[in-house]
């Protein structure tokens, strides 16, 4: 099978499309032929070797497809279904890939929405689940108009929270749009908040990684209140909470995500789609950092 590796660290150059054996699923899990494939920063901070990976290596860890192989104690699907999910391994961007947790693709999205979803909507849920998001709550999220942070705005809503997103003037209407009351990042944030929220908020979280943690703990009432997916090192510095995959995925969010999406309570992050053999260049676009949406590859 076709699939996406580099063998050496550098830039988007060093990926290459090379055969593999075909992988196949172990028990609980399900193998699908690949109709599309995500593209995350991980994929090329790996590539550049700023996260210790070994050498060779494959890439991906989302993926949506069509089921063509069960593991052993499958029952909730059966070969043909359409589904998405979580790669096994590193290894979604091929034409066949093995998902250890997978759900049912929403009726009214197409594979390159499925296969964006995944990272996207763990990473905003999990940072959710652990500051405690429910209803009634004041949030605020720094970065609200990024994939993962239009997601955590939508999540909230859901939840009966109330939202303060940061975001460029240009996205404001978008912000808005979600559910969220948006303000502008960057100088005078604190007394755009206040402005809105006059006692601060009972939460933030910064999945924009701007530096603006002090910020965000005075506006919440102390460091305990606040969480990141994006400044390690600030979280560090300052005593806040730093969430990252291994720290427990809330992966429970593939199966919800449907319900949301179909009542028209959730919008799923804009896609642009690039075919495998230009993955180069998705990795140039997403390093760049410039697109709001989603970056997927399209496969088979």
């Amino acid at each position: 099978m076709r699939a996406a590796r580099f063998s050496r660290f550098g830039g988007p150059e060093v990926l290459e499309i090379v055969n593999l054996p075909e992988p196949h699923p172990g028990p609980g899990q399900v193998r699908i032929a690949v109709r599309a494939a995500g593209v995350n920063p991980s994929d090329w901070k790996n590539r550049k070797g700023l996260m210790d990976q070994e050498l060779p290596q494959t890439l991906g860890y989302e993926a949506a497809g069509i089921v063509d192989e069960l593991g052993d104690g499958v029952t909730d699907v059966t070969v043909g279904d359409p589904v998405f999910g979580v790669c096994a391994e590193a290894a979604a961007q091929a034409e066949l890939a093995v998902l250890s947790v997978y759900a049912p693709i929403p009726p009214s999205l197409d594979f390159p929405a499925a296969a964006a979803l995944p990272a996207t909507i763990e990473t905003a849920v999990r940072a959710l689940d652990q500051l405690g998001v429910a209803r009634g709550s004041t949030l605020l999220i720094n970065g609200a108009s990024g994939s993962v942070g239009s997601a955590a705005v939508q999540f909230a809503v859901a939840r009966g929270a109330r939202v303060i997103g940061t975001a460029g003037a240009a996205n404001h209407d978008y912000v808005r749009s979600l559910g969220a009351e948006p303000v502008t990042y960057g100088e005078g944030l604190t007394r755009s908040v206040r402005a809105l929220a006059p006692k601060g908020v009972d939460l933030a979280l910064d999945v924009a990684g701007s530096g603006i943690l002090p910020e965000l703990i005075g506006l919440a009432g102390g460091a305990e209140h606040v969480l990141t997916v994006a400044d390690f090192a600030g979280a560090q510095k300052y005593a806040v909470r730093f969430s990252r995959g291994d720290s427990g995925r809330a992966l429970h969010a593939l199966a919800e995500i449907g319900e949301l999406i179909e009542s028209g309570r959730f919008e799923p992050p804009a896609v642009r789609a690039f075919p495998l053999a230009e993955i180069a260049e998705a990795h140039r676009v997403s390093e760049e950092g410039k697109w709001r949406g989603k970056l997927v590859l399209l496969i088979g």
